[in-house]
């Protein structure tokens, strides 16, 4: 190692150390001088120290870094305990962040420098986090934990043990794969369970449209058309929540669909693009003539995706779909796929949406698959515009339902023209 990669990796430690310094201090900015164990210019000085060690034992051995490190947690951590049994304030998390950070800049000087960045942003962003992950932490349930460290145990446990070969006739049906495409979907729906979990009653109709679209957007169709019907003045706004979310379904649709099969993503990135461009301008012209000054705030109401029941059935649908789209793929062509599609949009697009795109890398064409994705995606569309105009009243109703088709219709001109 050269003087210059020296000092490059020696700058890189400290600013690893100011980065969590400036965290810590800015936390502790209110405490007077000497009252604070450590503050922006110490851990700047750890990692300092970290990185020093680690040049030193080039000229020494591994043992000095050892002992190095040990003597620095002793010291450290004896002033913390002073300073907590002061205050009465007992938290460790101080003297966590000054052995990461004395680690880090050690590890700048002698390993992979991205990944001593990286660990180094994770560790100040874990530290800065600290009100949002503990408010968090209060919302959650014990039947969410506990769903949560089930499906955990079944995906880090059963997933191994589960064939990864296919075990039916058809050839359509991999356990491992299906399992894990039902984990992937929920934990794609759980992320948008717990943002909505999290902004709560304080979210706007704009905010828990986006959360609840990725967690569910039938769901989130439900409320914000029961808000409708409840509250009629509000219902071009909530209608514009409504078609916010299905664009956030389309856009899920896609991203799905592409990663499991990318020569999907330009079929489809044309008509569900259309489409979804149609609803998000919608949206943003009724949320910008009614949103100003409005006090709606959705209760939205959704269960756990990895509730281990919910997680079952999706893999369920996931298997007994993909088995008929084997079995029609091959007995009755195009025409019976756009039939199975059709009807299972009406329930759920993910099933169909995976199913299509496992079976477009050889049991159907790419434009096969694509052609089924959209039929879903419109189909599901026009549900979600037909539960709108029963549970929401005439006015959202008729809004949701004239934008839907013309994001369907937007759709179609856009998939002949990119066919």
């Amino acid at each position: 190692m050269n003087d210059t990669s020296l000092l490059f990796r020696l700058a890189v430690a400290l600013a690893i150390g100011l980065l969590i310094g400036l965290e810590r201090g800015w936390k502790q900015r209110e405490e007077a001088e000497g009252e604070r164990t450590a503050g922006l210019r110490t851990y700047t000085l750890i990692a300092l120290l970290g990185a020093l060690s680690a040049i030193l034992t080039n000229y020494t051995n591994a043992v000095f870094l050892a002992l190095a490190f040990l003597g620095f947690s002793l010291a450290f951590s004896a002033f913390s305990w002073l300073e907590a049994k002061a205050e009465e304030n007992f938290s460790v998390t101080g003297v966590v962040a000054g052995l990461l950070t004395f680690s880090l800049g050690a590890y700048a000087v002698l390993g992979d420098l991205e990944i001593a960045v990286a660990a180094g942003v994770l560790v100040t962003l874990i530290l800065a986090l600290k009100q949002p992950l503990h408010s968090w932490l209060r919302r959650l349930t014990w039947l969410e934990i506990r769903s949560a460290l089930i499906l955990l145990a079944m995906t880090f446990l059963a997933l191994p043990l589960l064939p990864n070969r296919t075990v039916d006739p058809w050839a359509s049906i991999n356990p491992a794969e299906i399992w894990l495409l039902a984990i992937i979907i929920a934990a794609l729906s759980f992320i948008g369970y717990m943002a909505v979990k999290i902004m709560g009653s304080q979210a706007g109709v704009a905010l828990a449209a986006l959360a609840g679209g990725l967690a569910s957007s039938t769901a989130t169709t439900v409320t914000l058309a029961r808000m409708a019907r409840e509250h009629p003045p509000a219902g071009p706004l909530l209608a514009g929540g409504i078609l916010l979310a299905g664009a956030v379904m389309v856009v899920r649709v896609l991203i799905l669909a592409s990663a499991l099969n990318n020569a999907l993503l330009m079929p489809l990135a044309g008509p569900l693009g259309a489409a979804g461009l149609v609803m998000i301008a919608v949206s943003g012209v009724l949320f910008v003539r009614y949103g100003r000054g409005s006090e709606e705030h959705p209760q939205l109401v959704m269960k756990s995706p990895f509730d281990l029941g919910t997680a079952l059935k999706l893999a369920g649908l996931i298997a007994v779909i993909s088995l008929f789209a084997k079995v029609i793929s091959t007995s009755a062509g195009d025409v019976g796929i756009t039939i199975l599609a059709a009807l299972s949009g009406i329930a759920d697009v993910d099933a169909i949406t995976l199913s299509l795109a496992r079976l477009a890398n050889g049991g159907i064409t790419v434009a096969t698959a694509a052609l089924g994705i959209g039929i879903a995606a419109a189909v599901n569309t026009a549900v979600k515009a037909g539960m709108t105009l029963s549970l929401g009243g005439a006015q959202a109703g008729w809004i949701v339902s004239a934008a839907s088709a013309a994001a369907i219709a937007a759709g179609g001109v856009a998939f002949a023209l990119f066919r």
